[in-house]
């Protein structure tokens, strides 16, 4: 598929390699969540969402900035948006437990569960990556009105769930 505007799957291979090699618990969400999940890039993908352990936030972020990633919009502890000449990438820091255990700070008192149950192993770019399970994407839709690009990832999600059967 062409990549188009966005940030391609390249770039998320690229991303998924250092925060790997930092040692960081993470999983991708979004529509590269689920098409990871899926094993192939259904649609172009605005930027990579990706839940990180918060020790390793600080480290991403400086290391997208190096590579001329620029904060666009900054609502720490919730998340932190980057754009730069490859892409966007939303960081959604997480706090994790004994467990490993993600807790994700919401707006105002909202905190999510990303419960290390809930991370499976998916494909983007030829290349293993960790990615929220069927269930826990869908979750991740619910609160907010769905737009077309919430609906196209659903789905995939059925599509996929039916092909498993």
């Amino acid at each position: 598929m062409d990549e188009g505007p966005g940030t391609g799957a390249a770039e998320v291979a690229r991303i998924i390699d250092r925060v790997e090699a930092c040692g960081a618990v993470y999983q991708v969400n979004g529509g590269w969540g689920v098409d990871g999940l899926v094993g192939r890039q259904t649609r172009p993908h605005r930027d990579l969402d990706i839940v990180l352990d918060d020790a390793h936030e600080a480290g991403l972020v400086s290391w997208l900035e190096s590579r001329g990633y620029r904060v666009q919009e900054d609502w720490r502890p919730v998340r932190v948006e980057l754009a730069g000449p490859d892409g966007r990438v939303d960081v959604h820091p997480m706090r994790l437990d004994v467990d490993g255990d993600g807790i994700q700070q919401g707006l105002g008192e909202d905190q999510f569960l990303h419960a290390a149950r809930d991370r499976t192993l998916g494909r983007i770019g030829g290349r293993a990556v960790v990615v929220a399970t069927a269930g826990h994407q869908r979750a991740l839709r619910r609160g907010y009105p769905l737009r077309d690009v919430d609906r196209h990832d659903l789905a995939q999600l059925d599509r996929w769930e039916a092909s498993r059967r």
